[in-house]
């Protein structure tokens, strides 16, 4: 999976790219990520990339043709596996169904950062395939965005996260929250481990993670839990009695 992201503030993106998991996934030739300042496509001899809104308005917004031969220049020849994405609070609403269909359908996710008052509706409209939001709040740009998207979806890469198990089985991955987990000591201040998880028993302990993971859910984020019987009608069955 290749990402290209293009932002105003290369040294910003290339610092996510240098730690943990993004950058072991990098060193493995799993992931491939890339950063291109659009000012390098700028007309203008000072390389400014932004100017005043036509009508009026505050501030400013960049231009269109900085972000046009940026994209081209890292996607030459796009192909139905290349997807232009950009970071707009007017966009769809990020989450891990999205993130597991950008990894299913997609080898090369561009993502465009947005800065100042926006951008000339050109980007949005022509350039990009489709805007995506983080969350409902306002940010200075969309840096942040671009980076939550490059690591959610890189985390479904197999080999990345070096357990193949860890990605499913973390919250969100289905729209059920992650059961409680624990380590040693064993106990500490009064506070113990669940008996069940000692048990050395797999098949009590995976029926005892579910069963939390669904009270879980239910307690803080109803409308994830919904979302998951919906999904899951035949686990809410009532479980018919075995004739004696």
């Amino acid at each position: 999976m290749k990402f290209d992201i293009l932002s105003l503030f290369p040294d910003f993106i290339e610092a996510f790219f240098d730690h943990s998991i993004i950058k072991r996934a990098i060193e493995s030739g799993r992931v491939e990520m890339e950063v291109t300042d659009p000012r390098t496509f700028s007309k203008d001899k000072h390389h400014h990339v932004d100017d005043t809104i036509y009508g009026g308005g505050a501030g400013m917004l960049m231009q269109c043709g900085p972000l046009f031969d940026a994209v081209e220049s890292v996607l030459p020849g796009k192909g139905p596996r290349d997807r232009v994405i950009f970071l707009s609070p007017a966009g769809q609403t990020f989450t891990q169904d999205k993130a597991k269909q950008l990894y299913r359908d997609y080898d090369h996710l561009v993502l465009i950062c947005g800065h100042y008052e926006g951008v000339d509706h050109r980007v949005e409209e022509y350039l990009a395939d489709e805007l995506i939001s983080i969350g409902d709040y306002v940010l200075t740009g969309g840096e942040l965005g671009a980076m939550v998207i490059a690591d959610a979806v890189s985390r479904m890469i197999p080999g990345v996260l070096g357990d193949s198990g860890s990605a499913v089985t973390d919250s969100f991955y289905e729209p059920i929250l992650e059961y409680p987990q624990y380590t040693r000591p064993r106990e500490y201040k009064g506070l113990t481990v669940p008996e069940v998880l000692l048990s050395g028993d797999h098949k009590k302990i995976a029926a005892w993670r579910h069963e939390e993971s669904l009270k879980l859910t239910e307690d803080v984020r109803p409308d994830l839990y919904q979302l998951y019987r919906e999904r899951n009608p035949e686990e809410f069955q009532p479980k018919k009695k075995r004739r004696k």
